[in-house]
């Protein structure tokens, strides 16, 4: 997601979850041969198993990002072929991209042709008011056909005009009996749903049609529920064991990343959903995003918020023990 799973928000989720696949920002081919190549490119060898997401059109220089991120060792290059931005419009990429299967597959087939890793695809099922199943099929097939053999599909159609990119994940209605069809239709491809998936127990749903699902804005906003994920859906025990366990790893990080120059408030903000849920978790967000705390050392600003958090947590424990003796005193009136 852009802006938002940066290598730091890679490696928190790390601390919750070791058996999931993650995902980069989408990069596109013009920032990777042109622009700053370690910065879009480094990440933390705890990260693996981890996938670049790329956008662009043009074969050739596909098959170049693609050299790349095999070189930098990434475990997966995909082709964001779903992003309904203007932006991305504008540069010829993205979900626009679904009207050209033909270009689509030589993009695929060039990354293929030049890097061992798996390349994938993350698309939509439809552009605009093109929303019969055989439109999405076919774009399937015709890149099937050239050897790729991973889909991530985002159970929406995509708006090109009109709406916005939040808009777009929003109003164009789910419809995941397509996807699934998909998989049925094409049972020798990975087929993985996308889109207005949240709670565990949805994937589970999901995963009784297809091969996998790929969460976005929901995990980044509720982490802790990937805490459960090695253990729900993988067999194997997850490296969290409690979140304050979490939080103490993730200071470790956080005091690396101003042992190298970097302020911690730029990796912070992508664990403050941390809490979310518990008592205090709102005040303990609060201190952390708090200016006035930026200059400090991560490590005191993490025991204000602790106390904070702590001490309203013990305050709701009162009033619940309080409100429950008065409870029972009434009942055995």
């Amino acid at each position: 997601m852009l802006d938002w799973t940066d290598k730091h928000c890679r490696f928190f989720h790390r601390l919750l979850t070791h058996k999931t696949r993650l995902y980069t920002e989408m990069v596109t081919t013009g920032a990777l041969l042109h622009g700053d190549q370690p910065r879009h490119l480094d990440f933390n060898v705890e990260e693996h198993p981890v996938a670049l997401q790329l956008g662009g059109s043009e074969p050739a220089d596909l098959a170049a990002c693609a050299k790349l991120a095999e070189q930098w060792g990434y475990d997966e290059v995909n082709l964001n072929c779903g992003c309904p931005s203007e932006r991305v419009q504008r540069g010829a990429f993205g979900a626009c991209l679904m009207a050209e299967p033909a270009l689509v597959a030589d993009g695929i087939k060039a990354m293929l042709d030049a890097v061992s890793i798996p390349v994938t695809i993350k698309h939509r099922i439809g552009i605009d008011r093109l929303e019969s199943y055989e439109f999405v099929r076919d774009f399937v097939g015709a890149i099937a056909a050239v050897g790729c053999e991973v889909f991530i599909v985002h159970a929406r159609n995509a708006w090109l005009q009109g709406i916005s990119p939040k808009e777009n994940r929003e109003l164009p209605p789910l419809r995941y009996e397509l996807v699934h069809r998909l998989k049925r239709d094409f049972p020798e491809l990975t087929i993985v749903l996308n889109g207005g998936v949240k709670t565990d127990e949805e994937i589970a749903v999901q995963l009784q049609h297809v091969d996998g699902v790929m969460v976005g804005r929901q995990a980044y906003h509720e982490p802790w529920q990937m805490a459960a994920w090695d253990q729900h859906f993988f067999d194997r025990n997850g490296p969290a064991q409690s979140r304050e366990q979490v939080e103490v790893e993730w200071l470790k990080y956080l005091e690396a990343q101003v042992a190298s120059g970097r302020p911690w408030s730029q990796a912070m903000r992508h664990a403050l959903g941390l809490w979310n849920g518990q008592a205090g978790a709102r005040r303990w967000r609060q201190i952390w995003s708090d200016h006035q705390y930026k200059a400090m050392d991560a490590a005191a600003v993490a025991t204000l918020a602790t106390q904070s958090r702590t001490g309203i947590a013990a305050h709701v424990a009162e009033h619940q023990a309080q409100t429950e003796a008065l409870r029972q005193a009434a009942a055995s009136v």
